[in-house]
């Protein structure tokens, strides 16, 4: 019997399309069976273990139970527990990627190094990519190293794999203490950009500082992250710079090597492959380097945007408080939470984050965020004010913070601040298209300084065509400057982009009615209506559609033009 190999993109999803073609379950454990299949459509990795292995009970031979049982372990973090399930799937003459994965990642830390090499022989395989760096990693730890530079080397001759070759060799060097023939494979920018991580960088850092070369590692920390970088990276910076020779503790051993392996797999994965898909080798990542705490992040990340909150949250709560990236992590369990429905928890999370963390602006800008989600608007002005008199004023990351702070201050009516938040932003980047957007419709609103609004939201709209916001605000501008038929074009074309947004198809609907398409105008109005408008603006479209908008314009004391700048 032989399964699909290669790629394992949606792979519980096609574990349950095997099902149904599988052993019939209905006279064993339908109950089990069903469940469990409802689980994998809906990624409920901790509902897949129970009611996929309660299954196996009844037909523990049937290959798609094993492979889906295989997947929800690896997905809720226990992917060495699958390793008897994958077994049994190879001893049932199954080629499986992803029961290949577990396996290996089992022996890698059982450190059985024969069984490694032998099932790469045998053609147990993942992927040329996985396979020859586990390879490499192999003879690491059975302690041949000429046969583990050959096996990187092979990878280096390939112009695919060549990146990643030389990383894993200078990583294998630096493990076996060879730092005087590992540093010039993270120097001479070989990696690919691997050397250039974060981890890349530190790894680099530890090797100079081992060599006796402080500066230059602290030179690099500083050339790759600024004069002010996280707390933990600092501490090495100072450390190195003092002259220090920080102890190596990146990929210390075969299997953390390996475990590096998984995680840039995953890193890879991030943009090119669904979340499910990503999660497996996050997951294998943790596994053999708990201490991997990027991968603990990346799987919790993971977990949040395949809406497994709760699953994401205890994820999170795993980095330990002396972690360098705890509050990363809270930060994380704090957006889980809110996802979750949770957001006096999250604000909570957030805010106890302060009070250990309080010195970092990254941690202020999280809480201010937080309380602008949750409507506490003058609460997040404070926390975004902290989190800019922290900063570096070169940071031009602060463009955000001031974008942001004037959303908050615009909330509570400080529009001067709000106004001048905005314009700082735009000092810092002026082509800016959220703020220029933002800005320019807030004018139009108030009915201020209209040429330089609808110049600002012409900007944004010539950088960004594509986002139906900037294209409505565009439309929304003109009908303010009584230039009806350009507005009708504009906010068609953002209807088109944004065809469920509730605001765009009411202003889309008052340009209808402008230009004296009522039935249109009426038909965009009950459009608007289902798509679950503020309820002020609901009783206001409701209105419109009873009397239509010259009435409504009439009842609230101002004029067409006038009203049209309210919205």
């Amino acid at each position: 019997m032989k399964m699909e190999r290669g790629s394992m993109a949606a792979a519980m999803r096609a574990a349950m399309a095997a099902l149904l073609l599988g052993t019939p379950l209905a006279a064993q454990d339908s109950g089990s069976y069903l469940a469990g299949r409802q689980a994998g459509l809906v990624n409920d990795y901790a509902a897949g273990v129970e009611f996929f292995t309660r299954a196996l009970q009844a037909d523990p031979a049937n290959a798609a139970l094993l492979q889906y049982t295989i997947a929800a372990h690896v997905g809720l973090g226990q992917p060495l527990d699958a390793a008897p399930y994958a077994a049994a799937l190879a001893d049932g003459g199954v080629e499986s990627t992803m029961s290949a994965l577990v396996l290996q990642a089992q022996r890698f830390e059982d450190g059985d190094w024969d069984g490694i090499l032998s099932a790469l022989q045998t053609g147990q395989t993942v992927s040329p990519l996985v396979d020859g760096l586990a390879r490499g990693w192999a003879h690491v730890g059975e302690g041949d190293m000429g046969a583990a530079l050959a096996a990187f080397d092979e990878m280096i001759e390939s112009e695919g794999l060549r990146p990643f070759g030389a990383f894993h060799k200078a990583l294998a060097l630096a493990a076996a203490g060879d730092f005087e023939a590992a540093e010039p494979l993270l120097a001479q920018d070989r990696s690919g950009g691997l050397e250039r991580t974060r981890r890349g960088v530190v790894a680099h850092a530890l090797i100079l500082g081992q060599l006796g070369r402080g500066e230059e590692g602290a030179a690099l920390i500083d050339a790759t992250f600024g004069a002010r970088p996280e707390p933990d990276l600092a501490e090495l910076r100072d450390r190195l710079r003092a002259g220090e020779a920080v102890p190596y503790d990146v990929a210390a051993d075969a299997t953390e090597g390996m475990a590096e392996v998984y995680f840039d797999v995953a890193s890879i994965l991030t943009n090119e492959a669904s979340p499910s898909v990503t999660l497996i080798y996050a997951r294998l990542a943790e596994a053999l380097d708990p201490s991997l705490v990027q991968a603990t992040l990346m799987s919790a990340a993971l977990l949040d945007k395949l809406e497994q909150y709760g699953l994401a949250v205890r994820t999170y709560g795993t980095v330990p408080q002396d972690s360098p990236f705890f509050h990363a992590a809270e930060m994380g369990r704090a957006d889980a939470l809110y996802s979750a429905g949770q957001p006096d928890a999250a604000v909570e999370v957030l805010r106890q984050l302060t009070r250990s963390h309080g010195e970092m602006p990254v941690v202020q800008a999280a809480f201010a965020d937080m309380l602008r989600r949750t409507g506490a608007y003058g609460e997040a002005e404070a926390a975004y004010t902290r989190a800019i008199d922290l900063s570096d004023p070169e940071d031009q990351g602060l463009w955000l913070i001031h974008y942001t702070r004037g959303i908050a201050r615009h909330r509570i009516d400080r529009w001067d601040g709000a106004e001048s938040d905005f314009r700082a932003a735009l000092d810092i980047d002026p082509d800016q298209p959220q703020v220029l957007n933002y800005l320019g419709y807030s004018l139009v609103e108030r009915g201020e300084k209209l040429d330089e609004a609808l110049a600002m939201i012409e900007a944004a709209a010539e950088r960004q065509p594509e986002n139906g916001s900037i294209v409505d605000s565009l439309g929304w501008a003109h009908f303010t400057l009584g230039d009806y038929g350009r507005a009708v074009e504009e906010m068609e074309r953002a209807a088109e982009l944004e065809p469920v947004d509730a605001v765009v198809n009411d202003h889309l609907g008052d340009a209808y009615w402008a230009v004296g398409r009522e039935r249109e105008a009426r038909f965009q109005w009950q459009r608007a209506l289902s798509f679950g408008p503020e309820p002020d603006a609901a009783q206001r479209i409701r209105r419109k559609l009873q009397v239509g908008l010259d009435v409504v314009l009439v009842e609230e004391n101002r004029d067409p033009l006038d009203l049209a700048q309210g919205g």
